[in-house]
């Protein structure tokens, strides 16, 4: 039995992702080295591609039998060969969605990973923090497999360079899918490779992706064998095949977001010059030439997005199209309208809307706000739990009894009263205990969620994000009557890194789990900051977190100014709460001592600010800025 991995280690699940396709002698050499790996991967995903070799059937002895260990394996078998592409964009779905998985290394049936290799990337990825840890490619003999080379990244900072150097590794831009460690938490955010490329540059585009913005390195003490037939670079002859070259490589320099002006530059020069020397070697030129023009002329139409390419393949559109639609990405005609409608039964995780109800409230808003949770929404939760926060005019309890008797749009109704006004922390945590659900959506009394909402943050919760938000539409008293849009940061690292110094997330728009609330210890009194405070811990406490940058909820601020929401965020008592939410923060570790100074001076100045300049000031920086 290899050597188990040190309990910090366990902690964090890592799952490889294993693409097959009509290889299984060399299917199964890779499998025996992946169980004996020093630091072996919590779960395996074979996505056997529609093989004809008798590869699935192997798989299954080869996992029942003494050789793999007890180390689980989950076989995928695809009906149609969907390419390198379609079997890693599979394979990265389900290792997110259904294993759960802080990290998946890729690789091809060819390749067989040393004994250390994992160990390796994973003490690269701890020490660096990068989003991807590509592994050292070598050929049978022992060469470095110039196919598989990771582009070094141009202009990589001295600090960049130094802290790769720290942990013996080089930053890198981009990476092959042969054997790269990617962290799971930039999968969720940026979703999966493009299917549609079906063969090559998908490895490509996909990482360099997820390296615009994210740090990646190279291991070379991760160490594997890309067991090719031959010891070929990237300017070998394709044949045919040059037209999947020319189509992918436009796709990735016109309509993707994976490159930057001076990277496209960088890489499209490099790549002229690549088919040019393939074109002046080759033997068939005039098959070459026909790919040039047939690749150009496919290259200039968009890409088919991935949720429409692995459509109809059961469970595995299924994790496809959550994952995707969790990242914001195209899903094609069918899915984009009701994209929750389109998984099957019992994919997405049931949910409870709490929405707490207090003696301010107006009658109407407070109908309104019920209708567009319950009969509007594309996707209904199961319930709604509505905490009466003290006695409420009679209106409002009028219809606090017509719901809890009939329910409201086709959904059951628990109306649960407190005897006083106790506080929203105090009311949300009375709401919570009485939630049949682990998942909850949050709405106020007086604002507005639009009929998609729910169908876009559930897949994200599906996937595995313990807290979901997502951006606003600020209303006066009109909901058509838009003044203002609050674009929240996405991405885990951008939302931690923008914690420090705002809340990142709008409370009004959040889904999350029940128990991921309880974990960071619930919501705390403190006047108006509750959320923030409850977010920044959860964010302490290791919560997946993410937010949609699209405005999902209508949020009142009020017609006038001087009396709407922009009015309630300053003043004195808020003053007494920002002071005693920095001093909880600092006292957590969360801030550092010159961010918690700064957050005083900044953040407690700001309530003093006149209203009217306070509201141009926040749209300004916060409501227009947050995503960027």
């Amino acid at each position: 039995m290899p050597a188990s991995t040190a309990p910090d280690d366990d902690a964090r699940a890592v799952v490889a992702v294993v693409v097959a396709h009509n290889r299984r002698e060399l299917l199964l050499e890779g499998l025996a080295a992946l169980a004996a790996q020093t630091r072996r991967p919590d779960a395996v995903v074979v996505v056997d591609n529609a093989s004809a070799d008798g590869s699935a059937e192997a798989v299954r002895r080869w996992a029942a039998g003494p050789g793999a260990g007890g180390l689980p394996v989950d076989l995928v078998v695809l009906e149609r060969n969907t390419g390198g592409a379609g079997g890693f964009a599979a394979g990265l779905a389900r290792a997110v969605r259904h294993h759960g998985a802080d990290a998946v290394w890729l690789m091809d049936d060819d390749t067989v990973p040393r004994p250390q290799a994992l160990a390796a990337s994973v003490a690269a990825w701890r020490a660096t923090g990068a989003a991807l840890v590509a592994s050292r490619v070598v050929w049978t003999d022992g060469r470095e497999h110039p196919m598989n080379t990771p582009r070094v990244r141009p202009g990589a900072s001295a600090a960049e360079r130094a802290a790769a150097a720290a942990a013996g590794c080089v930053p890198v831009r981009s990476a092959s899918f042969v054997a790269v460690l990617l962290d799971a938490a930039a999968v969720r955010a940026d979703g999966l490779p493009e299917a549609g490329y079906f063969l090559w540059n998908d490895d490509f585009e996909y990482t360099t992706r997820l390296l615009r913005h994210r740090r990646g390195v190279a291991c070379p003490a991760s160490v594997v064998e890309h067991r090719t037939r031959v010891f070929g670079s990237t300017d070998a002859d394709p044949g045919e095949r040059f037209v999947l070259e020319v189509r992918n490589k436009l796709w990735t320099f016109t309509r993707s977001r994976s490159l930057g002006p001076r990277d496209t530059a960088l890489y499209g020069g490099a790549t002229l010059r690549r088919w040019a020397r393939t074109l002046a070697r080759s033997s068939r030129r005039p098959v070459l030439l026909r790919g040039l023009v047939s690749g150009v002329r496919q290259g200039l139409a968009a890409p088919p997005p991935t949720a429409d390419v692995l459509a109809g393949l059961g469970a595995v559109s299924a994790d496809v199209l959550a994952v995707e639609s969790a990242a914001g990405r195209p899903l094609g005609a069918a899915a984009r309208v009701r994209p929750a409608a389109a998984l099957p039964a019992g994919q997405l995780p049931p949910f409870s809307v709490l929405l707490p109800v207090w003696a301010g409230d107006d009658p109407a808003q407070l109908e309104r706000a019920v209708a567009s949770v319950t009969a509007e929404q594309v996707l209904p939760p199961e319930e709604v739990v509505i905490v009466r926060d003290g006695p409420v005019p009679a209106p409002v309890q009028a219809a606090l009894e017509r719901w809890r008797r009939e329910g409201a749009g086709g959904v059951p109704v628990l109306v649960h009263e407190l005897a006083a006004n106790a506080g929203l922390a105090r009311a949300l945590e009375e709401g919570l205990r009485r939630c049949s659900h682990d998942v909850v959506a949050r709405m106020d009394a007086d604002d507005v969620s639009l009929p998609e909402r729910f169908a876009r943050q559930l897949p994200l919760v599906a996937a595995g994000a313990d807290l979901v938000g997502a951006g606003l539409l600020e209303i006066g008293a009109d909901e058509d009557d838009v003044v203002g849009r609050r674009t929240p940061p996405t991405g885990a690292e951008r939302i931690a890194a923008y914690a420090r110094f705002h809340d990142p997330f709008n409370h009004p728009t959040v889904v999350y789990r029940r128990s991921a609330v309880a974990a960071a210890g619930g919501y705390r009194d403190l006047p108006l900051m509750e959320d923030y405070w409850l977010f920044a811990r959860m964010i302490a406490a290791g919560a997946r977190v993410e937010n949609l940058p699209e405005p999902l909820v209508k949020y009142r601020v009020g017609a006038v100014p001087g009396a709407g929401a922009y009015a309630r965020r300053g003043g004195a008592r808020l003053w007494r709460s920002e002071v005693a939410l920095q001093a909880h923060l600092r006292r957590e570790g969360f801030t550092s001592p010159a961010q918690a100074v700064r957050n005083v001076l900044v953040r407690g100045g700001y309530r003093f600010v006149p209203t009217r300049v306070r509201t141009v000031a926040y749209r300004a920086l916060i409501a227009k800025g947050a995503g960027r």
